[in-house]
């Protein structure tokens, strides 16, 4: 029997109008070698100057993943020689990182579980080469963008430990608001070193480390193959190489990319154009003391303070954005699980369908508010009020409003709805029956029938009442002898 070992390399493009050692911008799609300087381009002569930000938000970050921020930190030259980095170095940190120490903890099943985090660090991104028929041209626009390196202990066990550990370090990040952590752009790269060993024993197997996974569903997916192309290998009696391998989510398959016989000599050295760095204790209190609540605090508060499941506070939480929606809106209306559920359910499926976020969609909790209003008053049915909510982002008019044009408030005239009932009864005599033989589901079915009539605008609870009583009224004739 063998057991996997998972150290991840995590790389989070940090959020900076300029890169991290020059004045250039940083913009996405920008026309190719058009955000580039001298400086990023490693032109003799020119010098590198610190952004600032770059090292207040790789402190954020190092404090709320739990790292000790080193007081002395400097950086290095970390030499190799590839087309997308300019300078045939890359500016990095070696043996004086920014931090060391750290746990994130996650959520397997229902068991949790700390991960240690081994260092953060900072340094800067290389140029991207783009392959063509004939040529391989590139593009130096992100080059000496700022990135923070966040490496795990080989601590994780399993590929789904890995999606969990990755999805919890992205949801921190972004209530950090240090990195967009958009996997499709580049700006969260995630490379994962992985071996197998003998269950039982401490000696590190032979790892491969993978590289090209654009999700985090392609990294449970590559690990996942992995393991089983590793165990075959040894269970033939070979040994694993040493390799960098890339994920082809075509094949769901690992190829090889180039093998590393010994660890590769970067050849480090300290960094002669930029000072040491020296934080003050007062400088990282400062930090430490404006962290926002951090997802798994704000998942335990919720669940708390408003009595939510750990299903629902976990979904809340998943995006700040989402969150603080829930919380305006619970502080105007304090029924908080009817609020989770349409916000988890409805308005998630509108965001989803959309491809959107709760920021850009601009509905203010007000209005959410008043629509459910509307339906715990019983003034429109569950399946109108999708209707209205739809509309309501179509149009940005209010839940009222939309009720009355479109004529949707909630039938709960007995007269009306017996009408609709004997028609209900009149033409489902199978239904009818199944229901008096016990069969309750039968009795869903009529119920969903008298909303499709209605058009979704009959009280669906009177009509379950109704439906009850009226059958129950014609069967109790039938045992009579009454026609």
């Amino acid at each position: 029997m063998y057991e996997t070992v998972i150290g991840l390399e995590v790389h989070a493009q940090l959020k900076t109008k300029t890169k991290a050692f020059c004045g250039c911008l940083i913009e996405f799609a920008a026309p190719a070698n058009s955000r580039s300087c001298p400086v990023c381009l490693g032109f003799p002569g020119s010098l590198p100057v610190l952004n600032e930000k770059v090292l207040g938000l790789g402190m954020r970050t190092a404090l709320a993943l739990n790292c000790t921020v080193q007081k002395f930190t400097k950086f290095d030259r970390k030499n190799y020689f590839y087309p997308d980095l300019p300078k045939n170095y890359q500016i990095s940190q070696y043996d004086l990182p920014l931090a060391l120490g750290g746990f994130l903890e996650i959520e397997v099943q229902q068991v949790k579980k700390r991960i240690a985090i081994r260092r953060v660090h900072l340094e800067e991104d290389a140029g991207k080469l783009i392959h063509e028929e004939d040529a391989s041209l590139v593009d130096y626009n992100r080059a000496g963008v700022p990135l923070l390196e966040i490496v795990s202990e080989p601590e994780i066990y399993s590929p789904l430990e890995a999606y969990e550990y990755l999805t919890a370090l992205k949801a921190i990040l972004r209530y950090l608001e240090v990195c967009d952590c958009d996997m499709e752009k580049g700006s969260l790269r995630c490379d994962a070193n992985i071996s197998l060993r003998k269950q039982g024993t401490k000696t590190l197997g032979t790892k491969a480390e993978l590289k090209n996974m654009n999700s985090f569903k392609a990294v449970r997916d590559a690990l996942s193959y992995e393991i089983k192309r590793q165990k075959e290998v040894l269970e033939a009696g070979d040994a694993v190489l040493q390799q960098t391998r890339l994920w082809d989510a075509l094949t769901f398959k690992t190829y090889p990319m180039r093998s590393k016989e010994e660890a590769m000599d970067y050849r480090y050295f300290p960094e002669p154009d930029l000072p040491p760095f020296v934080l003050s204790g007062k400088e990282i209190t400062t930090i430490q003391e404006g962290l926002p609540e951090l997802p798994s605090a704000l998942k335990q508060r919720l669940i708390s303070q408003y009595e939510l499941s750990s299903y629902d506070a976990a979904v809340l939480t998943n995006e700040k954005a989402l969150a603080n929606f829930f919380e305006a809106c619970a502080g105007l209306y304090p029924k908080a699980k009817a609020i989770c559920n349409w916000i988890i359910g409805p308005l998630n499926y509108e965001l989803n369908s959309r491809n959107t976020s709760i920021a850009a969609l601009n509905l203010q909790p007000e209005s959410l508010v008043s629509l459910i209003k509307l339906i715990e008053g019983q003034r429109v049915s569950n399946l109108a009020a999708k209707d209205i909510l739809t509309q309501m982002l179509n149009t940005g008019k209010s839940a009222d409003e939309l009720m009355k044009e479109n004529d949707l408030a909630q039938v709960s005239d007995t007269q009306v709805l017996d009408e609709l009932i004997g028609k209900i009864i009149a033409d489902n005599p199978k239904s009818v029956g199944s229901y008096n033989s016990g069969k309750a589901n039968a009795l869903m079915f009529l119920v969903g029938q008298a909303m499709r009539l209605s058009k979704g605008k009959a009280n669906p609870k009177l009509v379950q009442e109704m439906l009850k009583k009226k059958i129950e009224h014609i069967f109790g004739s039938f045992k009579e002898g009454n026609p």
